[in-house]
């Protein structure tokens, strides 16, 4: 079934055959800048709208939303109508902006030990319209508190450069019909090294973010099993072609875990591999959010104002990630939508 934002305008312009061409421009422009349904694009004839609705089906059922304490975050639970597949979307408003963080996958492959995502398992990828819904719905959303959606974030369940084609179809779709330039796109990776080398090549210069989680082998083998296919080193060499080919800098993401990856030792090897970029790679800190079944517990504050110090002084630009959405699981990491998992993993404890 090919749902409502999967055709291209070429392939729209086949179903409103026998209607006369602004027919197109009408229902892309009420698709794509103002969010409507079809049946709400009130300058298409009723018949017409009734016909887009029966052949160009939504593709998400929305099962819950719910909101945090303070209403700055809403996650929403999908039902996918091919598959019935669960997925979770996050929309987070700030004071200056609104941002969406998207779903590539229903599920996820990468099983990093504390991701409750990764736990999961993984179901299949989303089209290209499955992704781009999930703008146009959270759009809808903010609209009704009379906000835009400024950033793009594809951090959401499933690791998007493991279906970086339709990723990709995704970001063209965003930027050039909804509006948002690729400064304001985000790409969020465990390190798959092909896809980022495919998204050297692609013509958008978008936000590279590597959620790194180590910085030697040994341990990031643990964290993040992918390491094993594409080590540390050879991750580092593909971030820098990224970032001479894009001149955007490179984001390290770090979730930090009591005294697994928070140690100085850590910090200074973190800061060696920023430094090996130019400019050097900036570091996300995100102290660990509670994960079902997750036998660790997230670093102190304290313990992370201390490493964020030591980052800095090492020459290191490093910022710490602000918890969202944690009372209703919509923060990194816990997007497991409604799913149980079960997470058994070594705890190693280093010396600080």
């Amino acid at each position: 079934m090919t749902s409502l934002y999967d055709p291209t305008r070429e392939e729209i312009s086949a179903i409103l055959e026998g209607e006369p061409s602004y027919r197109l421009n009408q229902l892309w422009s009420g698709l794509y800048t103002h969010f409507k349904k079809p049946a709400d694009i009130s300058n298409l004839p009723a018949a017409l709208r009734k016909k887009i609705d029966a052949e160009l089906p939504e593709s998400l059922i929305e099962v819950q939303r719910s909101t945090s304490e303070d209403g700055d975050t809403v996650k929403f639970l999908w039902h996918l109508v091919e598959g019935n597949h669960p997925i979770e979307t996050v929309l987070m408003y700030y004071d200056d902006r609104a941002t969406v963080c998207v779903s590539t996958q229903a599920g996820c492959a990468m099983a990093c030990g504390f991701c409750a995502t990764g736990q999961a398992g993984f179901n299949r990828h989303l089209s290209i319209g499955e992704i781009v819904e999930q703008v146009i719905r959270s759009a809808r959303e903010a609209a009704t508190k009379d906000r835009r959606i400024d950033n793009i974030v594809f951090m959401g369940m499933g690791e998007p450069l493991a279906n970086e084609p339709n990723v990709w179809g995704a970001v063209e779709r965003i930027h050039a019909d909804i509006g948002i330039s690729a400064r304001h796109l985000t790409i969020s990776t465990v390190g798959i090294v092909p896809g980022i080398r495919a998204l050297t090549q692609r013509p958008l210069p978008v936000n590279l973010a590597v959620s790194l989680h180590a910085a030697r082998d040994t341990l990031r083998d643990e964290l993040v099993p992918i390491n094993t296919r594409y080590p540390i080193q050879m991750l580092m060499d593909t971030c820098r072609d990224y970032l001479f080919e894009k001149r955007r800098r490179v984001t390290f993401e770090w979730a930090l875990i009591d005294s697994v990856n928070d140690t100085d030792r850590d910090a200074h090897e973190l800061a060696e591999l920023c430094l090996q970029l130019s400019p050097p790679a900036h570091v996300n800190l995100i102290p660990l959010n509670p994960t079902p079944g997750w036998p660790t517990v997230g670093s102190s504050p304290g313990r992370v104002a201390a490493f964020q110090r030591l980052l800095r002084d090492l020459g290191v630009n490093a910022t710490t990630r602000q918890n969202r959405g944690t009372e209703i699981a919509a923060a990194c990491g816990q997007l497991a939508a409604g799913q149980p998992v079960t997470i058994e993993m070594k705890k190693t404890r280093q010396p600080r």
